[in-house]
């Protein structure tokens, strides 16, 4: 299987000092769906942040389809990573669904027509065809939720990224989601608490803690070990 992202000693430290990360190393697949689970402050979200350059990191490598995330390659890997922000309100900017789902594809340089049919195809993908000149502050949240995947979708992303993407949906909105994603033939890596969710999506999870990896495997394995879970903030403690 041919690497879709390869992580080596990555570390990254913010600006207050706060060290995020401290030498995650990580290989993912082409074609699978990795879940990245860990408590509040574990790393996931900065970790996800390196994927398509909105973050980087002089303190270890990144690549992507074997290309390092730099200068350079930024236009072509963020064509490729398409990452879906916990809230949609950080996603989406523009008057209108057609707008914001049109705002990749146009800044990737496709024609007129190219992106009508890219629009379309992403709207229909995620069940918001005939929504194109709504505003997106008049969605409910499950519907900014399928916008913002299909902002990312227009673009035919090899790769998706997704972190929190159940959180604050209703049950049927989540398995609706759930439902969608595990029909998408891309990889795909999601942070998330929900262990509903990666059990019915992921084939591997990787447990970060305090910004290492501290656990990964097959999630049927990982799922089923409660102690590392309750260690690690992701499922209460049974009582004693």
């Amino acid at each position: 299987m041919d690497d879709a992202i390869r992580i080596e000693k990555l570390s990254f430290s913010y600006p207050d000092g706060h060290q995020a990360l401290a030498g995650v190393s990580l290989v993912i697949g082409r074609g699978e769906s990795v879940g990245i689970a860990g408590p509040n402050g574990a790393g996931k979200s900065t970790l996800l942040l390196h994927l398509n350059g909105i973050l980087r990191s002089d303190d270890g490598a990144v690549k992507v389809l074997g290309q390092p995330v730099d200068d350079k390659n930024l236009r072509w890997i963020r064509s490729k990573v398409g990452l879906v922000f916990q809230d949609p309100d950080d996603q989406l900017f523009s008057p209108t669904v057609f707008d914001d789902v049109a705002f990749g594809p146009i800044n990737m340089g496709y024609t007129a027509s190219e992106v009508k049919e890219a629009v379309a195809r992403a709207l229909d993908w995620v069940g918001m065809k005939g929504c194109e000149e709504r505003s997106c502050h008049h969605l409910s949240f499950g519907e900014k939720k399928r916008v913002s995947l299909a902002t990312v979708l227009a673009m035919d992303p090899e790769i998706l990224v997704l972190d929190e993407p159940t959180s604050n949906l209703d049950p049927a909105g989540k398995w609706a989601l759930i439902s969608l994603l595990k029909k998408l033939a891309v990889t795909k890596i999601v942070a998330t608490h929900d262990l509903e969710m990666m059990q019915a999506l992921c084939q591997r999870i990787v447990l970060l803690d305090q910004g290492q990896v501290v656990a990964e495997g097959p999630a049927e394995k990982i799922l089923a070990d409660k102690d590392l879970l309750a260690a690690h903030g992701l499922l209460s403690a049974e009582p004693v």
